[in-house]
């Protein structure tokens, strides 16, 4: 079960718009080579919207890399985006963990980071323990920022940062 949104001590960054620019309308993924165009099978994760995608819709796949420093932890990785941009769909305030396909899964992640952009700590977490893992990690390391990533392939999934007041 998961916390109320304001008992939740992170935000969700969302994917940098530089890249989703680029991404879309260049056709230039992070690492300067040129992104793919498919159609969903089905179940993908749309990093940009934090949802599976539908059977057919439109969507690039990319390098991306959720880092901003260069050092030896940072790490380029593939992610699809909607082909298009959708308006209507924003960064939830709590983890996607819910619905009948989530986008987090039934396990995924955390890992906790310095400013430096060096690994603190990690725990792989279900929905259910989430919310006291991500304080755990909060409260013991005081990280920069905690990266959630896929369990079974490792892909990033999304950022999260502390919550300012």
């Amino acid at each position: 079960m998961q916390a109320d949104a304001q008992t939740i001590p992170y935000k969700i960054i969302p994917i940098r718009d530089e890249f989703l620019k680029a991404a879309r309308g260049v056709g230039v993924d992070d690492l300067g080579q040129g992104v793919e165009h498919v159609l969903a099978k089905g179940g993908e994760p749309c990093r940009d919207v934090l949802r599976r995608a539908e059977a057919g819709e439109a969507l690039i796949l990319a390098s991306y890399c959720p880092f901003r420093h260069a050092g030896p932890y940072r790490e380029y990785g593939p992610i699809f985006i909607l082909a298009e941009a959708d308006a209507r769909s924003a960064s939830p305030a709590t983890l996607p963990v819910d619905g009948t396909l989530p986008y987090l899964g039934a396990s995924f992640v955390l890992r906790a980071y310095s400013e430096q952009e060096r690994i603190l700590d990690a725990v792989v977490t279900t929905p259910q323990n989430a919310t006291a893992d991500l304080q755990r990690l909060f409260d013991t390391h005081a990280p920069a920022f905690v990266l959630v990533r896929f369990t079974a392939y490792g892909c990033y999934a999304l950022r999260l940062e502390r919550a300012t007041a």
